[in-house]
């Protein structure tokens, strides 16, 4: 038991004490005020104390969050067996032992009324306990999510942005390879080169910090670096474009024609008499970058960046997969075409602000409930004492117990969702199944 604890038990022990030494002792002697006391201190510590203990051990044992059936069902049988011998047995001390009374009308008469009514307080107040230990482990995983959504938003948004800063530099020394070749090979098409390269490259900077371009808009391009690839190659390389008007409004991520069409170059030898031949198309939401395989020897090692960028790239934006197929005369990928667009990818401050919106909404239903339990723990008693007092042959105090009681009880049950696991996973697959169609299609 931690000082706070302590503590506390003791401030209960003393204005209990306190409270029934002025209200029902006859003889107001410090005497009686010691034993008021120690006698609100026996029912606090132990019955708090029990309680506690119970708590502790089952929150240890069963997660609130991973286990909540489980850990409700052994909580409401350890609140009800642990109060009623608690009470019972601190009753014995109090009326039998401390005041003299008979053992044989223990479960009788006045006593058996007061061991009743302590039995049905200690459960209520128990109760609330464990609503407060379940309200502090399910704020616990709350902030835990929040930091994890925060580094796993930071880690894709960093993976995310490397990703496209390779476009800047790789784009711009593979077009210089090329122009330094053409240096040497056509001084006049490497001025046409120049001119032309300066055009695309003002695009690449332009593209490179989005997270998706329209199929058009990519198609556009990749028409302009077509033409560039034509004023080195001529008549050894041609293209040929059939994509569907129907796909053109939908997304792909940006500049993934162009390292495709980068790779074709790379990877393939092109003479006049055995031209490479490039077809681009649409087909199943796809588009589709096919050539005809005529594999040259590589002298050294490729860096890998193209195709590489493009799955990782596709990987953090959709479930859908980039497809490579390789034949004996043919090289073929699949880029997929996404026909919905996210708002935008998920930074650490939005995933922080729909997490705090969250446990916000979810704080205030539980402050309410708490709200509503304490009202019923506090007010409940004191009407059966003014009932006991003012008309002990009719007990009408028991009318509001049960009409507030019951209304406890939907509360919580609508608070903690009791008895609605089949709907939570319902809402769940719902959820994942929205998520999924959300995110990309």
């Amino acid at each position: 038991m931690s000082r706070k604890e302590i503590i506390t038990l003791l401030w209960i022990s003393g204005v209990t004490g306190l409270f029934f030494f002025l209200f029902f002792t006859d003889e107001k002697t410090p005497q009686n005020l010691a034993i008021s006391f120690l006698v609100a201190s026996l029912y606090s510590f132990l019955i708090g104390g029990g309680n506690g203990l119970v708590n502790r051990f089952l929150s240890k044992k069963y997660s609130w969050i991973d286990q909540t059936r489980t850990r409700t069902i052994l909580g409401v049988i350890a609140i009800l067996l642990v109060n009623v011998v608690l009470v019972l047995f601190c009753n014995y001390i109090n009326f039998i032992l401390i005041q003299g009374r008979s053992p044989s009308g223990f479960f009788k008469g006045s006593i058996g009324f007061v061991n009743w009514l302590i039995i049905n307080i200690a459960l209520l107040i128990s109760t609330f306990l464990h609503a407060r230990s379940f309200m502090n482990e399910w704020k616990k995983a709350s902030r835990k999510e929040v930091v994890e959504q925060k580094l796993i938003a930071k880690s894709a948004n960093a993976q995310f942005e490397s990703l496209k800063n390779q476009l800047d530099p790789h784009f711009l020394f593979n077009s210089l390879n090329v122009l330094s070749s053409l240096i040497d090979e056509n001084p006049n098409q490497a001025q046409r080169f120049t001119s032309s390269m300066s055009k695309i490259y003002r695009y690449v900077l332009e593209q490179k910090d989005k997270d998706l371009v329209t199929v058009e808009e990519e198609l556009d391009f990749a028409k302009t670096y077509c033409d560039l690839l034509k004023t080195r190659f001529e008549d050894s390389v041609s293209f040929k474009f059939e994509v569907k008007d129907e796909v053109k409004k939908s997304f792909v991520v940006p500049l993934s024609l162009q390292l495709l069409l980068e790779n074709s170059i790379k990877h393939n030898y092109a003479t006049s008499a055995k031209p490479l031949s490039i077809r681009i198309f649409s087909q199943s939401g796809n588009l589709i970058i096919e050539n005809n395989l005529q594999a040259r020897e590589q002298v050294k090692e490729s860096a890998g960046i193209g195709l590489s960028n493009i799955v990782q790239r596709y990987s953090l934006m959709t479930k859908r997969n980039v497809f490579i197929e390789k034949s004996d005369d043919h090289f073929k990928v699949k880029i997929p075409i996404l026909t919905e667009k996210i708002t935008e990818m998920k930074t650490s401050n939005s995933v922080e602000m729909a997490a705090y919106e969250k446990a916000a909404k979810r704080v205030e239903e539980l402050k309410g409930f708490y709200g509503n339990l304490i009202s019923y723990c506090i007010f409940i008693p004191f009407l059966f004492l003014i009932n006991w007092k003012t008309s002990p042959s009719y007990w009408w105090a028991f009318w509001p117990m049960f009409g507030w009681g019951i209304g406890v009880i939907s509360h919580a049950i609508k608070t903690f969702g009791i008895g609605n696991n089949w709907e939570e996973k319902q809402i769940r697959k719902l959820m994942e199944k929205e998520n999924n169609a959300t995110h990309w299609k």
